[in-house]
Order: structure tokens, then C-alpha cells, then sequence
């Protein structure tokens, strides 16, 4: 299995605090993300370690849940989750917040453990040869509209 990390960073005029909060609230990520339609809890504290959320996620015609357990939840710190499909393991993803004098960095940053054959369906099923080139193309995208929301 070829392990992929994707890891894109952009500063943001907001507290640490308070981009934590909207990253943590999950069942707003689709109001980031343009590969996100939402999520929702599923067991567990909201945005708890352990907790675990479904995913829902969407590309031009196609559209497809995840199982995700919340893995780290340090607020104003970082907030990270592992991703199955069908019982695998498909990635982590993490997001890491370092204050800085006018706000903070933002790092996401994920890696992809999906085994070969959930990369050749991908492959068929999106259209996807390359998951990390569009991983970071929607990360650049995910983080722009979260800074916009943030420093509003």
C-alpha cells in the first residue's frame, strides 16, 4: 500500500478558539468543503475524542458516506478523525491550529490509507487517478471559505 499525505496550510485572522469551533462542528463542513454534502453525529460527545459522525460526501454524479471516530480534540489546538468505508480504513484527516500574531495558521493536512483495490474503484467509480491532486485542490478550497468565515 502506497501511503499519500497531503498537508496544505493558510493563515487566518481569528483566534485559534474560533476557527477550532467551526472546524469541529462537523455538520458544517459542507459549508467548507466543495467535496462535503454534510455530516452528522452519530455516537458519542459531538466533537469528542471517540465520537463517531457519517460523512456524507459528493462529486459531480456521484455520492458517498463515511464512518469517521473522532481521533483528537484539543480545542483551539487541533481536531483530527480516521475515515472507514465498509469497515476499512480509508484516511485521517487533521487540522491544526498554531496562533500567530494576528490569528493563527491553519495546517490540514491528510493521509490516504486506502488499499489498492478502494484506489482502482475510486479510480472507476470518480474518475479519480490521483486522489491527493484533488485532496489538495478541495483542502486550498476548504480552507479559503473557512478563513472567510472566521474572519467575519
Amino acid at each position: 500500500m502506497i501511503v499519500a499525505t497531503v498537508e496544505v496550510r493558510r493563515a487566518v485572522s481569528a483566534r485559534p478558539q474560533d476557527v477550532y469551533r467551526l472546524i469541529a462542528d462537523v455538520t458544517r463542513m459542507a459549508e467548507w468543503s466543495p467535496e462535503s454534502a454534510g455530516a452528522a453525529w452519530l455516537t458519542g460527545a459531538p466533537g469528542t475524542v471517540g465520537a463517531t459522525f457519517r460523512g456524507d460526501n459528493r462529486r459531480t454524479w456521484v455520492q458517498w458516506s463515511t464512518t469517521c471516530t473522532v481521533t483528537a480534540a484539543e480545542p483551539g489546538r487541533c481536531f483530527a478523525f480516521s475515515v472507514e468505508s465498509v469497515g476499512r480504513p480509508v484516511a485521517t484527516w487533521e487540522y491544526e491550529l498554531v496562533p500567530s500574531p494576528d490569528g493563527c495558521l491553519v495546517i490540514e493536512r491528510t493521509t490516504d490509507q486506502r488499499p489498492m483495490l478502494y484506489k482502482l474503484c475510486s479510480f472507476i467509480t470518480l474518475g479519480l487517478g490521483r486522489r491527493s491532486s484533488r485532496n489538495r485542490w478541495t483542502m486550498h478550497q476548504t480552507l479559503a471559505a473557512l478563513a472567510r468565515a472566521a474572519e467575519r
